[in-house]
Parts: C-alpha cells; sequence; structure tokens
C-alpha cells in the first residue's frame, strides 16, 4: 500500500501523530517491552494481537468460556480479552484468574458505550449517546467519560470501545442509531472528543469507532456487509470530521467498520476493515493516526460471510490493523499467518513491530503488573455515579417540541388523567401525577385489542378530563417495525389528544415522535426509566425547565436541533419551593416606597430558593424623568459586587487548580511588586481585606486639577493608538500611563497589619494575578470559565463594546468634574475608568436574572445543570468566616459574627452564619444563604444622576429589608 495518498481529494494537511500517550517510549517502557517480547515464540506473538470473547448470553443467561481461555492463554499467549456478559463480582473472580493464569497481564477491553451497565449485569447504563447529543452540555459529557473510566478501572478494564463517533445521518440505520450522538458531525466531534478526554484522562484507553463511518447504512453488519456509495470528498466533509477532530484531540486506538466503500477500495465484497487502502492508507498515511487499530469483531457476517475466520484475521493484519476482535479461530488464523509471511504478503518484521506497540501500549496501560479486581462493595461502587448523571442528563435533554396551550403546564387546575401507553403497569410518572394531583391512570399495553383500545378511549370521555398526559413507553431503540408501536396505539394518542387538551411524552428514540407529529403538544424524554420519567414530570409541571434540543431530523416541522425553551428561567409558584407568595408581596411596597423617595429611579429584585427563581420583578425606570421602565435584561453597573462576581470566583478557580496559593504573596505572582513593602502580603489577607493597603489609592488625581478636572495631555475625545485606554466613549486615556497605577499602589504607605480595612487595591491586585497567572485578562477569564458556560449571555465588562446599546443600561451618575458627562454604560468608579474600564474591584454589568445563575451555582455546591465549576469544599472554605479580626470570608462579605444581638444587624437579622454576598456601591447586592437556599439579587442606580450624596438607599434600609422579607416568606 505504499504510496497510497488521499491527500489530492482530501484536504487534510499533514498531521502528527496521534494517541501517543499510550504508546510514550522511555527507558523503563522500552526495557519491559523487550524483555517480554523475546521470550515469545510466534505463536504467541500473533496471541498478543487477538481479542478473546470472554462471555455471551445462551438462553437468556450469562455462559462464560473460562476453560477455551485458559487454553488459549497456554498455547497461544492471547493478549486481550472481552467480557460481554455476566455479573460483577463472577467477572471480576475470572478475570482475577484468568490475569493469574497469564504469564504477560491480558489486556481487558469491554464494549461498554454506556459504560459497563452496557454489558455487565446489575449495573446501571449511562444514557444513551444519542440522548446525549440533546443536550447542550459538554462538560457533562466529559464528566460521564470520566465516570465510565472509573467503573473500568473498578473491575480491572484497561480499554473501553466508545465513543461511537458515526454520525447517525441515515434515520433507519439499524444499528448505530441511537448509540451515535446525533446527526450533526460538529457535534458528534465534540461530544466523542468529551467521552474520550474523560475516559483518557483516568488512564482507560478509548476506542474511536467505527472508521470511517457507519452512520449512513440500511444494512446490519452483524449479518451483512452494508455498501456506502460515497464519493471521498462526501466522506471527507461528513464521515470523517468526528474522525479527524479525535484523532488531533489525542485518542488511544480506533476500530476500524465492516463497510464496503468503493470510493475508498473497489474490490468486491473486501470489507473497510480488511482494506490496506482503508488502513494504511487513509487512516494511517492520509490522516496521521499512529495508535492502536482494532478490528470490528471479525465474527460478524459483514466479515465472515466472504472469509473464513483464519483468513479475515489475516487479511486485517496485511490491511494494516494492530488487534484483531473476536477473530473465532485461533488456531487458523496463526497457521495462515506463517503462510502469508512465507508467501511474501506479511513479515515478520511487521508482526514485531505491531506486537511491540501493543505491549507498549499495555505498559503505559499499567499492565506491567497483573491488575487484581477487589470484590468487596463491588457492585455499590460500579452503580455509584450512574443515577446523578443519568438524573443530570435527563435535566438537560428533556425536549419540548411543540406547546400550543401553556395551561397543560399546570395540572394543578382540571381534573386529569395519565394514559401509558406500551405498558400494563402503572408507571414512575404516572403515579407522580396521582400523588400531586389525584390523576387517575390507565395503562394500555402494546397487545391491547381493538375493543379494550375502544373502551379506554371511552371511558376517557365519559369522564371527562381537563387535562390528559399521554406517556409512550417501553418501545423498541431500533426502527424496524415502526419501533414496536402498533398503529392501533399510536391512534389512540392521537385520538385522545384530538378530543383532550393533551400532551404527548414519547419515552424513547426521538425518530418515534414522527408517529405523534399531530399532537398539540409533544416532548420527547428519549428513555423510559425512573430518572428520566421523573425529569419529565417535572418539566411538565414547571419544577425544570425544558433544556434539550433534537440531535436529528424528526420530521419537516422538527428539524436538528428543534426545541422550545419554555421554561427557561421562568418563575415558579413560590410555594414549590417553600415560601409564602403573599409574604413576598412586601417587597412592592418596600421598593415603591424607595423610588417615590428618590432613592433610586428603579431596580431589579430577584429572589431564588432550591435552585428555582420565586421572586423576580422589575420596578420603575432607567432615569427618574424617563418613561422607560426598567425591563428584564436591563443593564446595571454592579459596583463592588464585581469583586466576588468576578475577581473572587476566578481566584478560587486557580487556587482549586492549584495555580495560586493561599499561602503565597503578591510578589510571587506580580514581580514588579518584589523589593516593595506590598511583596510579602498574602493572597489571604489580601482576600480579607487585612493586608495593610489603606482604604483607597486616588491614583486618579494624580491626572485631575485641584477641582477634578482632567489635565492637559492626559486624556483625548478621539481614541487613537497613544490614547486608546477607554474611559468613557467620549473619553480616552494615555496607554503609557497604565503602569504609573501600578506604581501608585506600590508607592502608597500601608496601613496597620493584621487589622481589617476594606480596599479596593486589594481587588485591583487580584485582577492583576488573574491575568498574570492565567494570560487572559480578568474580563476574558470570568467569561471563558463562568459566564459563557454558565449562559450568562447579559454578564459582561464594557457593555457598549459588546454590541449593548444606552436604552438597555442603566445610568449612573452625571459627573460634573473628571468625566464631565452622563456616565452611561461605562464604568462609573474613576479608578475602574482610568483602567480602561476592567478592573477586579469594579466594572462589571449585568442584569438581576443573569447573575443569579453564578449564586445558583455556588449554592448547589458548584455544580449547574450538571456541569461542575467547583468543588463544594472549596465553597465551603470560601464563604466560611476567614478571620479572627473581621466578619469576612475569602473575598466574600458575610453577616456581622453577633448579628442576632446586633441593633443594625447586617445584611438581615434572619441571615445564618453559612451566608455570604456583597454589596455594591452604585445600589446593588447579592447575598446567598446556604442554610435556607435561598439568594436575592437587588440592583439599582442610585448614583444617578448626583452620585454617592444620595444615601436614602441605606438609610431607608431597602435592601436589608428586602431579604428581611424573603427570609420571612419561608414556609418552616
Amino acid at each position: 500500500m505504499k504510496g497510497f495518498l488521499l491527500a489530492a481529494t482530501f484536504s487534510v494537511t499533514s498531521l502528527i501523530s496521534y494517541g501517543q500517550d499510550f504508546l510514550q517510549h522511555s527507558a523503563a517502557a522500552d526495557h519491559w517491552v523487550d524483555s517480554v517480547f523475546q521470550k515469545l515464540s510466534f505463536k504467541k506473538k500473533v496471541g498478543q494481537l487477538m481479542v478473546i470473547r470472554e462471555s455471551n448470553t445462551q438462553n437468556g443467561k450469562p455462559i462464560f468460556y473460562e476453560k477455551e481461555l485458559k487454553k488459549y492463554i497456554h498455547q497461544y499467549g492471547i493478549g486481550s480479552i472481552c467480557p460481554f456478559q455476566g455479573g460483577a463480582v463472577e467477572q471480576a473472580l475470572i478475570l482475577n484468574e484468568l490475569q493469574q493464569k497469564s504469564k504477560i497481564p491480558l489486556m481487558v477491553c469491554i464494549d461498554g458505550e454506556m459504560g459497563l451497565g452496557m454489558r455487565v449485569t446489575a449495573v446501571d447504563k449511562f444514557p444513551d449517546q444519542l440522548t446525549m447529543g440533546a443536550m447542550d452540555n459538554p462538560a457533562l459529557v466529559y464528566t460521564i467519560g470520566e465516570a465510565m473510566a472509573e467503573q473500568c478501572k473498578r473491575l480491572g478494564i484497561q480499554v473501553d470501545y466508545a465513543p461511537v463517533i458515526d454520525i447517525n445521518n441515515n434515520p433507519n440505520n439499524p444499528v448505530i442509531g441511537y448509540r451515535s450522538f446525533g446527526q450533526d458531525k460538529w457535534r458528534v466531534a465534540q461530544y466523542g472528543v468529551q467521552i474520550m478526554k474523560g475516559l483518557q484522562s483516568k488512564g482507560v484507553m478509548a476506542t474511536a469507532k467505527h472508521f470511517p463511518g457507519h452512520g449512513d447504512v440500511a444494512v446490519d453488519s452483524h449479518l451483512d456487509l452494508p455498501v456506502i456509495n460515497k464519493s471521498l470528498a462526501e466522506l471527507d466533509t461528513m464521515e470523517l470530521i468526528p474522525f479527524k477532530e479525535i484523532f488531533k484531540a489525542g485518542v488511544g486506538s480506533v476500530m476500524i467498520a465492516h463497510l464496503s466503500i468503493p470510493a475508498i477500495d473497489s474490490t468486491p465484497n473486501l470489507a473497510t476493515s480488511l482494506s490496506a487502502k482503508n488502513v494504511n492508507g487513509l487512516l494511517r498515511q492520509t490522516l496521521g493516526f499512529k495508535g492502536i487499530s482494532f478490528t470490528d469483531a471479525l465474527e460478524m457476517k459483514g466479515v465472515a460471510k466472504f472469509f473464513p475466520q483464519g483468513k479475515a484475521g489475516v487479511q486485517s493484519l496485511i490491511a494494516g490493523n494492530d488487534m484483531l476482535c473476536l477473530p473465532g479461530d485461533v488456531k487458523g488464523t496463526i497457521k495462515e499467518l506463517k503462510k502469508a509471511i512465507k508467501e511474501g504478503r506479511f513479515t515478520e518484521a511487521e508482526l514485531d513491530e505491531r506486537v511491540k506497540k501493543v505491549l507498549l501500549a499495555k505498559y503505559n496501560l499499567g499492565l506491567s503488573q497483573k491488575p487484581m479486581v477487589d470484590t468487596a462493595n463491588l457492585l455499590a461502587d460500579l452503580n455509584k455515579e450512574v443515577p446523578t448523571l443519568r438524573a443530570a442528563v435527563a435535566l438537560n435533554a428533556m425536549t419540548l417540541l411543540r406547546l400550543t396551550n401553556d395551561d397543560i403546564l399546570n395540572p394543578s387546575i382540571g381534573k386529569v388523567a395519565y394514559v401509558a401507553l406500551g405498558t400494563s403497569s402503572n408507571t414512575t410518572i404516572g403515579n407522580a401525577f396521582n400523588n400531586d394531583f389525584k390523576a387517575d391512570q390507565y395503562n394500555v399495553s402494546y397487545k391491547s385489542d381493538a375493543n379494550t383500545i375502544k373502551n379506554v378511549l371511552s371511558s376517557l370521555k365519559a369522564k371527562k378530563y381537563d387535562k390528559i398526559y399521554i406517556g409512550v413507553h417501553d418501545f423498541s431503540k431500533r426502527p424496524a417495525n415502526n419501533f414496536g408501536i402498533p398503529d392501533a396505539i399510536a391512534q389512540l394518542a392521537n385520538d385522545i389528544d384530538k378530543n383532550f387538551n393533551a400532551a404527548t411524552v414519547v419515552f424513547g428514540n426521538p425518530y418515534a415522535a414522527k408517529f405523534f407529529l399531530n399532537a398539540k403538544n409533544l416532548v420527547v424524554a428519549y428513555e423510559d426509566d425512573s430518572i428520566f420519567q421523573k425529569a419529565a414530570f417535572n418539566a411538565l409541571t414547571q419544577q425544570a425547565d425544558f433544556k434539550g434540543h433534537l440531535p436529528v431530523t424528526v420530521s419537516e416541522d422538527f428539524p436538528f436541533n428543534y426545541g422550545v425553551k419554555k421554561n427557561d428561567n421562568s418563575v415558579v409558584y413560590p410555594a414549590s419551593v417553600g415560601m409564602n407568595a403573599d409574604k413576598l408581596l412586601i417587597i412592592d411596597s418596600i421598593v415603591n416606597g424607595a423610588i417615590a423617595d428618590h432613592a433610586f429611579p428603579g431596580c431589579e429584585v430577584l429572589i431564588a430558593r432550591k435552585g428555582r427563581i420565586a421572586f423576580y420583578k422589575n420596578y420603575g425606570y432607567l432615569t427618574y424623568d424617563s418613561t422607560q421602565h426598567v425591563a428584564t435584561k436591563d443593564l446595571y453597573d454592579i459596583a463592588s459586587c464585581t469583586k466576588i462576581s468576578a475577581t473572587t470566583v476566578s481566584i478560587m478557580r486557580l487556587v482549586e487548580e492549584g495555580k495560586v496559593s493561599l499561602e503565597k504573596t503578591i510578589g510571587d505572582y506580580l514581580p514588579v511588586y518584589l523589593g516593595s513593602d506590598k511583596a510579602n502580603m498574602t493572597i489571604r489577607n489580601v482576600l480579607l481585606h487585612q493586608a495593610g493597603f489603606l482604604p483607597d489609592t486616588f491614583f486618579d488625581r494624580d491626572y485631575l486639577d485641584k477641582n477634578g478636572n482632567p489635565l492637559p495631555g492626559y486624556f483625548s475625545s478621539v481614541k487613537n493608538d497613544s490614547f486608546s485606554v477607554t474611559v468613557t466613549d467620549k473619553m480616552f486615556f494615555r496607554k503609557d500611563l497604565l503602569p504609573k497605577i501600578d506604581s501608585a499602589i506600590r508607592a502608597d504607605k500601608l496601613g496597620p497589619k493584621d487589622k481589617y480595612v476594606y480596599s479596593d487595591n486589594d481587588f485591583i491586585i487580584l485582577g492583576e494575578i488573574v491575568q498574570k497567572v492565567s494570560g487572559l485578562p480578568l474580563d476574558q477569564y470570568a467569561a471563558q470559565n463562568f459566564y459563557k458556560p454558565l449562559g450568562m449571555s447579559t454578564t459582561t465588562f464594557l457593555p457598549l463594546e459588546h454590541g449593548f446599546q444606552k436604552n438597555e443600561i442603566a445610568p449612573t451618575e452625571f459627573e460634573k468634574t473628571f468625566r464631565q458627562q452622563q456616565l452611561w454604560g461605562t464604568v462609573h468608579d474613576p479608578r475602574a475608568a482610568l483602567m480602561g474600564g476592567v478592573a477586579g474591584h469594579a466594572g462589571l454589568f449585568t442584569d438581576a436574572m443573569d447573575l443569579s445563575k453564578l449564586y445558583l451555582m455556588l449554592l448547589n455546591g458548584g455544580t449547574w445543570q450538571g456541569q461542575k465549576y467547583f468543588q463544594k469544599s472549596t465553597i465551603d472554605q470560601w464563604t466560611s468566616y476567614n478571620s479572627n479580626i473581621s466578619h469576612r470570608g475569602l473575598g466574600f462579605d458575610k453577616p456581622y459574627k453577633d448579628n442576632a444581638t446586633e441593633k443594625n444587624p447586617y445584611p438581615s437579622r434572619y441571615a445564618s452564619p453559612q451566608a455570604f454576598g456583597h454589596t455594591g456601591y452604585t445600589g446593588t447586592c447579592v447575598w446567598a444563604d446556604p442554610k435556607e437556599e435561598l439568594l436575592l439579587v437587588f440592583l439599582s442606580n442610585r448614583v444617578y444622576p448626583d452620585g454617592g450624596s444620595n444615601l436614602k438607599l441605606s438609610r431607608l434600609k431597602v435592601r436589608e429589608n428586602i431579604l428581611d422579607a424573603a427570609y420571612q416568606a419561608i414556609l418552616h
């Protein structure tokens, strides 16, 4: 196959070697490989390249090939085995015994696309890949990859034949379907890479399959050889995209499909797994993949129909594969390979190279020692992470396709029924409707006769239900025979929908939704266990959001990526989160009274509990003299709330990653401070405001006259290379003077050390440390790590530079000196303004709904919508009291320690010691209380238009009174 290159047809650049983590050479690795290799006979060299089936199913029960495997290990030195059936403990005992029997540790592989639950009895499965494809949450996919790896390691498995990165671009595909992430090549690539990275981060080799792409077929390769009649150019722009991406990302191995693709190799009946043009040519030479190459199972009819098992294995090696998966005839394969070498079709040097490659992978997988599995608590360990991650996927994948009437999402009003199609037993979701809303339950199995079906419809009509929820349950994942859904059952669902206010939920393959396209309200739930049924119930009753979107096209009306985001950030009934709605109404009088007293022109108030928003209102106007009401998504300058909403969480992340230490000093991270009296201040003390800084360094005064007006030469009304620092949209500061800000802070005198003195300087420096350590400015780092993944679309520094208009932003002060204009969309704080609007102490703009996402994540222990941002222990540490001389946490403000006896308690007499938050000079605050799972976000522009002279917000105790009202509304 020398000279076979597709570069002229494929727009593929010369690629580096991938998968090298498992093929990494070292002195120790090479020594072990050589020492093992030297002892191998010819037949045992070949044996090292074989993956042998360890178990199967017979009459519905697992059977184990223990006796045969011991023989193969002894006689042929087989290198790898693959379990398919059996319980966890019995698998562990057999694997332990086989490892002890083998002189060379066995590489244990498993076909675990949904984790070990796909093959091991009583282990729960992770969700199907198609279900994960309905989410917009790559971080959760990565976490599942990690959890799959932990399962593998616990059972002594080194290789997982996952992920499937075939693009399901044929709805009638009989073998891929739900095993794919969907029909979008980039989504398949992205999520495939995440599973791979999760697996390999824990030391388990991932296997990208089925190269070069098994998605667009209508024949099952287990039964025959599927044909794909696509050109090389078509393959390059579709099927090969996920493989290119996962190769670049470093996948350790690939599995070659049994396909006939004439554009790659026109040899009749020659599967791609046996084709040198595909393996040595396309995979190795053109795409540059250097990792381990497994064949798909050689016992499958796509190969076995045309090649006897022994010859199939030899042809696979000639094609360029490293390992033969389920070769069947072990002895025959060895015999045929010896013959091929004699005839010059293969060489012993090639064999030796493959064997050493596999041995090197074994070493890097930890197989220089024999792994032994401890059976104590094994099943519990294997199942430990599955329910939580299934629930997270269910929450993120639930997809609303049509909502004709919002009333269907409020089952508390009217007479309700739940009709379960496909089962004769009550369901989790049916029981939930019954328990919470007294719903009657009807169960109609797929075996029901016409009379039974007719009687069900008649009974529903006779009882005159106001709302009926229809669940389509227990149907096949595969498309054959309409997924096993009888026409009469589909017709019953459609008849119910015609006659009632109904919602239909499809608990399974989304393609099955095509039988219910006329439903007035339609949901796809993807899977049918109690976890997914509970998630569907929560979404249908407004206790959770519909977050998902279709991973495939169901119909013209419901194309790929379609999904109605009905409940996204919706406000729930306060009672559903344990709050009294009537008691929350006092907030109206608190706020309206303050507006009437000109404490501020308008505000946003958000209260959340138990992760859901229970109260969200906008009050007043953006200015006193305008007719523009405060609207949802209007941005406010949150002033010092920036300290915790950008800087503190960023430093937290860097500390958790080990890139910053609380006990190290400013000088350790900012060398420019070395030699100053600030160099030895610890990060811990800086966060606590007890490092010794005075309240502020007024470096802005260096550029202003005695009246506070700008001195000539320092500012320009036109932005250019010299004056490039944005102070306002009409005023620009000299870029060369920025270093003098640091100089001013370094030169400023110190106050007493180990004393609590609140200072902006602490957080200006912390913002600089974020940039120095991460390589990103604070605004970019916070956006990349928090705001974007949390879906915080309006939270930003410099809003005017990010596409927001002034009529979307609350103005702050009309500054008569310094900036001499109405501040509107640029930071109010003068020092942050001189720094270009991005600083560790001020500069962030947001709205209440957007900001709530960050604090709901913190209240939820660092996880939000299935994505992990922090360890809970980190949050607990930082939000606890961290000082003996103040009431501060690390970065966060907290209630007074003696709050219960304080004459003026802060921030509320009801706040628990676990509460944390901050206030902002412009008239803002955010307070979170883990004990009550309570959150308050209050945003106002009290400094409009006269600046800090308006103290009515504080005198009227508006923020404190609102927080008191929130606590008092909690139902105990």
